[in-house]
């Protein structure tokens, strides 16, 4: 049907509805919208048999098949399921009108009864005056009921393909505001039609509260307050969703009474103006060494060094925060940590990169991972690198195949892969991922990997949370249809590549894998070997009238005539919630793609990119989670995203300006001690988040604490091997570490591949597993370089044989005197000659090691026992001094740990516990077991 047919006047309609709610006992809420002319509500117009304003006929597109959404008859659980129920089956959620209706009419048991309209199954089964495993979904005299009544009296007429088409929800009120709970309002949904009419259709949506503990919503629409805080409610309509913020202040710091807050930046503007309503008071600045810590971890996945800490806190220059954030981004690790981070979201996962061909695996994962930082360091606008994703090809325009192959082949020789990310214009991996073949496969990767956008649902059927149906789906998808990945063997060029298999003299008999590997090898020697290549391939060519007419004659049911259907739609393509294209016409369909993509009217594409970075620095997106916007999944703070997403698009999608303009607000270096205020805040960035280090931020970030001083400097230059520079992600296995603290598995382009979720696995990794023990001890670690300096022998490998230990027991061996060493190499003399005797090779070299360590200790005693008597008689004369100096040493290495973990100095109260214990223990143990306790406090662990 088309618009419905009008009976009184808008003002006579008005007063009776008005008068018809109140009497019922309906919700209503009057004047919340400028323009009133809107068709009176549903269930007034139906609240009573034979009313006088029930004289329109019910439209199946905007009131049945809502109202059977209401009554969850095309629900999950019901006739909306994969396979229906009880022989009949909806459109989940109701959105293909036409199948709905034809479900209804038709079948061998049609559920509609035009000239009996009461004898209906659809409406006898909701009664349960016929058996129905759904229960009762309807009663009698009831405006539901009435409704569906007169919409089969009417003819039970389907949605018209010629009828308005739905434009908007208007929801009032557009904001809610609180002050105790239990507070109540209506809230009033108009739909807005493409024709200008308008109707309230506030008892025909569906509602849901994003967050009971702050607000309820009933069917109704009623609004309840139930706690401080803010969130939202939403209003679901055909296809519109509709989210209302609700603001419940924490405190009574509104208004008037909010304190002045120092707001330096714009992103402190927006963030405290919705704080002010809110009554959450930002949390003060955090300290020098917090800073340090944070912005270094996050901006390069790297924990400050020692000397790098100390210096910074020296410091007394006002501007060395925002020097060193200009610094951090010209590290090295600024490129290589946020280039694993786009690798996790574009999806490089060694074990999909199963291309067939010499660049398989781990060598493809290489060769993305280089090239990603090669655009990180260059600072590559953000719009370019994804043009460069999204339209590649493996060839550079103008090259031969040949020349191809032999510009790859240079790339896999040892020591050459990172001339692929300074060569090669664009990323054409992307496209030949396993798990990235089909169609629907591409559709939903590039929706979450560019548009942070979840889009599955709509390839079945109405999206439950927004505003994409399977239609919308299906012509994005077809954006995707022409972008092919072809093996070497499969290749126009298949006689050039078979010329190159020929040359290389390659064994006949060599097949799939084995195939592959020889060819890496033999590229890595220098060879010239062929290559698979992604590719774009041409449109089909164009259909004359007579074939399509042929093709309809020839479809007869109804599974022929979708697939029909399909490929005919199959060219042309919509983007979401745009333009048609006509694919036939393109060269590359995916340029339309990107055009889209990069058009100021685009919400997604900058939005996307934005939360998500924005999300790395505060735990929470501005949209959380970060790849879900979706419309009924609203941003916190909708003005502070906006901002960003326009500045960042105005400034050519500059990744530096973004990091920058948030590590320089004040609100990302706030302390993160709450106040009253803000102690349960967690969305609204009143204060830092402690919150869980990436897994390969961590697992280096323990492997510098620990290291000695050239290897730090060398880790933190890179030119050590780091976890965050690992190019090799494979979903099968990798890092027993990596994998206790959640690195990303890549296994789809979802941000929950990566778990940032604390375990007890990670605490037993930390307390007590042999690689966490081996860096804190190892030869050339911190805890060796320290002890030296306080006149201790350094203990020598063999000394921590577990053999060594089971002869000294609980004694430290610098404690032994020389005679007692003498006594010990006298018998380690003896187990020496009973390993040799039963040929104990491994027993034999070790306890050669330790008779060796025993004797060079034998050797400074008797030395030192010499000149015994001349120290003894300046030895009262230097007690006092040499404790001093005792102490000052013991205090520089307590110093030293603190800095290199936590970024901070100790407390004297922590400095007397640490003299307390060196005094009781040799001090390289005591600086072991420093080093394990302060790496196993949350305040190493978490970002703070």
């Amino acid at each position: 049907m088309g618009a419905l047919r009008r009976g009184p006047s808008t003002l006579l309609r008005h007063a009776i509805w008005s008068a018809v709610l109140l009497a019922a006992g309906l919700p209503f809420s009057s004047g919340v919208l400028a323009d009133d002319a809107a068709l009176a509500r549903i269930d007034a117009r139906y609240a009573e048999a034979d009313s006088e304003l029930a004289s329109d006929i019910p439209d199946f597109r905007r009131h049945v098949v809502p109202l059977m959404g209401r009554l969850g008859c095309n629900g999950r659980a019901c006739h909306g399921s994969f396979q229906g129920q009880g022989g009949f089956q909806l459109s989940l959620f109701g959105y293909d009108f036409k199948a709905d209706h034809e479900n209804l009419v038709g079948g061998d048991e049609p559920r509609i009864n035009v000239a009996s309209p009461r004898e209906s199954l659809a409406l006898r089964k909701p009664l349960e005056e016929e058996p129905h495993d759904g229960g009762q979904r309807l009663e009698h005299d009831t405006w539901q009921l009435r409704v569906l009544e007169q919409w089969i009296h009417g003819g039970a007429e389907g949605a018209d393909d010629a009828a308005a088409e739905f434009v908007r929800l208007d929801v009032e009120p557009r904001e809610l505001v609180a002050s105790q709970v239990g507070q109540q309002w209506n809230l009033r949904a108009v739909a807005v039609w493409s024709d200008g009419s308008r109707e309230d259709v506030t008892p025909l949506c569906r509602f849901q509260s994003n967050n009971d503990q702050i607000a309820t919503i009933d069917e109704h629409g009623l609004v309840t307050a139930a706690g401080p805080g803010d969130t939202h409610v939403v209003a679901f309509y055909d296809n519109g969703v509709v989210p209302v913020p609700i603001l419940f202040p924490v405190s009574d710091q509104v208004g008037p009474n909010y304190p002045d807050v120092p707001t330096p930046t714009p992103i402190d503007e927006l963030v405290v103006a919705k704080l002010r309503k809110l009554g959450e008071v930002p949390s003060g600045l955090c300290t020098d060494g917090e800073f340090l810590r944070r912005v270094s971890l996050d901006l390069t996945g790297t924990l400050p060094t020692e000397e790098e800490a100390e210096a910074f806190l020296a410091d007394t220059d006002p501007e060395k925060r925002a020097r060193k954030i200009d610094e951090l981004l010209e590290r090295p690790g600024y490129a290589a940590w946020w280039a694993t981070r786009f690798c996790d979201w574009t999806g490089n996962n060694a074990q999909e990169n199963q291309q067939n061909g010499p660049d398989r695996r781990n060598v493809a994962s290489v060769l993305w991972y280089e090239w990603m930082r090669a655009r990180v360091a260059e600072n590559t606008p953000y719009d370019e690198i994804v043009e460069r994703i999204v339209l590649s090809k493996s060839r550079l325009d103008g090259e031969s195949y040949e020349d191809y192959c032999e510009r790859m082949s240079g790339y896999l020789v040892r020591g050459h892969e990172s001339e692929f990310g300074e060569q090669q214009h664009s990323m054409p991996y992307y496209w030949s991922r396993r798990n990235f073949r089909t169609t629907e496969e591409r559709a939903l990767g590039f929706a979450y990997a560019f548009l942070g956008v979840r889009i599955q649902c709509a390839q079945c059927h109405k999206h439950p949370f927004d505003q994409w149906t399977k239609d919308d789906f299906d012509r994005f998808e077809n954006f995707f249809t022409r972008v092919r990945y072809q093996q070497f063997r499969q290749l126009a060029d298949s006689d050039a590549a078979s010329e190159m298999m020929e040359a290389l003299d390659i064994s006949r008999s060599l097949r799939g894998n084995q195939l592959d590997q020889q060819l890496t090898r033999l590229a890595a020697r220098g060879e010239v070997v062929p290559f698979g290549e992604t590719v774009v391939m041409p449109p089909p060519k164009p259909m004359s009238e007579e074939a399509m007419a042929k093709m309809r004659e020839r479809a007869n049911s109804p599974e022929q005539k979708a697939r029909l259907q399909q490929f005919l739609s199959g060219r042309t393509a919509t983007v979401l919630g745009g333009q048609e294209a006509a694919l036939d016409e393109l060269d590359d369909p995916r340029e339309v793609l990107m055009a889209w993509m990069r058009s100021a009217e685009n919400p997604y594409f900058a939005r996307a990119i934005v939360n998500r970075v924005w999300a790395s620095y505060f735990n929470v997106g501005i949209v959380e989670p970060p790849d879900d916007l979706s419309l009924a999944n609203p941003p916190s703070n909708e003005p502070l995203l906006d901002h960003l997403a326009r500045e960042f698009r105005e400034r050519g999608y500059d990744l530096k300006w973004l990091h920058r303009e948030i590590c320089m607000s004040r609100t990302y270096q706030l302390s993160w001690q709450p106040n009253a205020t803000n102690a349960s805040d967690d969305r609204n960035f009143a204060r830092a988040v402690a919150r869980r280090i990436p897994a390969e931020v961590i697992y280096d970030a323990i492997k510098i604490a620990t290291a000695g001083a050239e290897e730090s400097q060398a880790l933190c230059s890179l030119e050590a091997d780091r976890a965050i520079d690992d190019a090799v992600v494979d979903s099968r296995g990798g890092s027993y570490a990596l994998n206790v603290f959640g690195r990303s598995l890549r296994e789809s382009n979802c941000d929950c591949d990566r778990s940032m979720e604390p375990s007890l696995l990670q605490t037993v990794f930390l307390q007590n597993d042999s690689e966490m023990l081996a860096m804190i001890s190892r030869q050339n670690g911190w805890v060796a370089e320290v002890t030296k300096t306080l006149g201790e022998p350094a203990s020598e490998g063999a000394l921590a044989d577990p053999a060594m230990q089971r002869v000294l027991g609980d004694r430290p061996f610098a404690s032994l005197s020389a005679d007692e060493v003498a006594e010990m190499i006298e018998k380690g003399k003896a187990r020496l000659a009973r390993a040799k005797r039963d040929n104990d090779d491994e027993a034999l070299a070790r306890g050669r090691q330790i008779l060796a360590a025993m004797q060079r200790r034998l050797e400074h005693l008797r030395a030192t026992e010499a000149v015994a008597a001349e120290a003894a008689a300046a030895a009262d004369e230097a007690v006092a001094e040499a404790d001093v100096l005792d102490a000052d040493a013991i205090d520089a290495l307590v110093r030293s740990a603190y800095l290199r973990t936590v970024t901070r100095m100790p407390e004297q109260e922590e400095i007397e516990r640490a003299r307390a214990y060196f005094a009781d223990v040799p001090s390289n143990e005591a600086a072991r077991d420093l080093l394990w306790a302060l790496l196993n406090t949350k305040e190493f662990q978490l970002n703070h």
